[in-house]
């Protein structure tokens, strides 16, 4: 994985990352500031419990999710990551991805003050639902500009 210019806090950040599970989930938020905010395109929380809340949420209703990392970059006390959040169906077992970036903004402690989540809810999840993704597809075709 490409790390342009990474910190310490960065690089320990993306492992966490990339290790996480239902397991490692508090060595994760023990890198949070207690008061954190979190903002994704569901959610939007300022602290470590709801942080918490979050991702056990995310435990209980994906099937084995990871993240793959697959770009970051750092500089003073922000910091951004590119990644894929990789999943299996409930319900068939099919592979799935969301693809998204973060910004993150560290404390003068190294720790993180705020997490935003950047991610195309249409594109990458409702789109791939049966009836809701036709609909979304058929909205595309008609809106794009078409293309010579």
């Amino acid at each position: 994985m490409p790390m342009t210019s990474c910190d310490v806090r960065t690089r320990q950040l993306v492992d966490a990352y990339v290790g996480l599970s239902r397991e490692t989930l508090p060595a994760l938020l023990a890198l949070y500031e207690e008061k954190a905010s979190f903002k994704d395109p569901f959610n939007e929380v300022g602290s470590r419990p709801a942080i918490e809340r979050i991702f056990s949420q995310m435990f209980d209703e994906l099937r084995e999710p990871r993240f793959v990392v697959m770009n970051a970059a750092s500089e003073g006390n922000d910091a951004f990551l590119t990644w894929e959040l990789r999943f299996l169906r409930q319900a068939n077992g099919a592979s799935m991805a969301i693809r998204g970036a973060t910004h993150l903004q560290f404390s003068p402690a190294g720790l993180v003050t705020m997490h935003r989540d950047y991610w195309d809810a249409a594109e990458e999840l409702y789109a791939k639902l049966p009836l809701l993704g036709t609909l979304m597809r058929a909205l595309r075709r008609r809106l794009s500009t078409p293309q010579p």
